[in-house]
């Protein structure tokens, strides 16, 4: 494994760290404060440590596992994400207006005429995902309800879908706000219907193709396998199937008409936007589903068939067990994920209440400050964000995107149904240090465009952060390592100082 710690080197000359800075609220944060806020935000900055020290720890963890009506964005933040598309216009019409691009372009016989329609149909398919991906970086750094903004992430990559699968791209916004978000610190069971029923999902694992006489098993196994239970637990193959059948007529349709069914079918047919359960394509017959009968009933097969996963045991310890991992690291305490699963027991898979018990435990009361969980690109690069600028709100979430992309963790693009790792070796070697290195830079140095909206005629408005301000002295300073310390007392210049501090190997924890 790539040693961050021991490739550290700096060469930089003389220059003294500034003096001097007031003393903040943060500073009356103990080390272990400091250490719970880094993992229940994206990265602790000024105005978060000033708001915990405020509030005291346990109201502001209380206050972050259940976030509030008036924890709203900044505006400046707000406008812009008004201001887009996907704020204003229904996935519905977005994928209706798309498909009416699409079959527009295919009309077209020169090709010489239709190669530029087809190029602005995809470019206006991706702006759909960039705007998605816009929205989300804008909570990432600036929504005071730091930790439903970390597990929308977290869920997302849970139940991951590719935007670049079919035409998922117009469905990712409405995905994210409607299907994960709402649910990121509810139960985990209201959590998985929802992802289960939503068109980019039944899209992306092909359950659109899925009905009576030719059953689809791909996403019935991807719920086993990686949504809940997990390779090698107990379930078998014939599990497998049953669920496909159980899962058979839940498609995706734009059309404006009810198909033609029979007296007896058309109470259970469904559309709500996009979804269609269609019951004349539905399995109806009886199923035997991990152990259980679940009698032929249209659209009730699925709410039981996802009480009983939501409450297995294999389900309840793989997916504490990953909340774990992304909060304490690769190997967090066996008796912290115990303690979690008890908890699910007890709340009924209450995610809130379930890291309660995890913020609560002596990972978090009593840490090993010398133990962190080593940040995967999202958390570096809205951490470095988050503490470079604060509460000043940037104007161009592209260069984000970009540099998210350059570190092989662009929001929306893991192609495959496990989502991306969250383990330290997936992220520690050489060329994605030497890419931090330069996100570092360009974020230190105020000349990476974040200030520039993405508007023909736009003025960029640059100005590189000032790190070196009290909530550094009064707190994180005295969390380096020494040589890290004299790294940095040897900086040339303020934007050197925060590079190097950007792209310090404390920093990567």
């Amino acid at each position: 494994m790539f040693n961050l710690k021991a490739s550290f080197r700096l060469g930089i000359v003389a220059a003294a760290c500034l003096a001097g800075a007031p003393v903040t609220q943060a500073a009356s944060l103990s080390a272990g404060d400091l250490f719970l806020l880094n993992r229940i935000t994206w990265g602790a900055n000024e105005q978060s440590a000033s708001a915990m020290a405020q509030m005291g720890r346990e109201a502001y963890l209380q206050r972050q596992l259940h976030p509030q009506p008036d924890d709203t964005l900044p505006p400046p933040a707000q406008a812009q994400i008004d201001a887009m598309a996907i704020s204003q216009h229904s996935m519905l019409d977005l994928v209706t207006e798309l498909q009416a691009r699409n079959k527009a372009v295919n009309t077209i016989k020169d090709p010489v005429e239709k190669q530029p329609a087809a190029q602005a149909y995809q470019n206006a398919l991706s702006d759909t995902a960039r705007q998605a991906a816009g929205r989300h970086i804008l909570r990432a750094i600036y929504d005071p309800s730091q930790l439903r903004a970390q597990m929308t992430w977290f869920w997302f990559n849970h139940f991951n879908v590719h935007q670049y699968k079919s035409d998922i791209r117009p469905m990712l916004a409405d995905y994210e706000e409607q299907a994960i978000r709402p649910h990121a610190l509810g139960r985990f069971r209201d959590l998985l219907g929802a992802t289960a029923r939503h068109p980019a999902m039944l899209r992306y694992l092909d359950n659109a193709e899925n009905r009576i006489g030719h059953i689809n098993e791909n996403f019935a196994r991807e719920i086993m396998e990686l949504h809940t239970m997990g390779v090698g637990s107990a379930y078998t193959q014939t599990d497998i199937q049953e669920l496909a059948r159980i899962l058979t007529g839940y498609a995706i349709t734009t059309r404006l008409d009810v198909p033609k069914l029979k007296p007896e079918l058309q109470p259970y047919y469904l559309r709500a936007g996009l979804l269609e359960f269609n019951p004349a394509q539905h399995d109806n017959g009886d199923k035997q589903f991990l152990g259980h009968t679940i009698k032929g009933g249209f659209q009730a097969e699925l709410d039981q068939a996802m009480d009983l996963i939501a409450r297995d045991p294999a389900t309840i310890h793989r997916v504490s067990q990953q909340m774990a991992m992304f909060f304490l690291g690769d190997t967090p305490s066996q008796a912290v994920v115990r303690a979690m699963e008890a908890t699910w027991r007890t709340s009924d898979g209450d995610v809130a209440a379930i890291l309660s018990t995890l913020f609560h435990s002596e990972a978090f009361t009593r840490p090993n400050l010398s133990a962190g969980r080593f940040k995967d690109p999202v958390h570096y690069v809205f951490s470095a964000l988050r503490l470079a600028y604060g509460d000043r709100v940037i104007l161009n979430t592209l260069p984000a995107q970009g540099w998210l992309n350059r570190l092989a963790q662009g929001l929306y693009n893991k192609d495959t149904p496990d989502g991306y790792p969250s383990g330290e070796a997936a992220w520690n070697g050489p060329g994605q240090l030497a890419v931090r290195f330069e996100v570092a830079r360009q974020i230190g140095s105020g000349g990476a465009g974040l200030f520039k909206p993405d508007s023909a005629g736009a003025v960029d408005q640059p100005g590189f952060p000032q790190l070196q301000n009290a909530f550094y002295f009064d707190r994180l300073r005295a969390t380096l390592a020494a040589n890290t310390r004299v790294a940095l007392d040897r900086a040339i210049s303020p934007q050197d100082w925060n590079t190097l501090f950007l792209a310090s190997p404390d920093f990567m924890y």
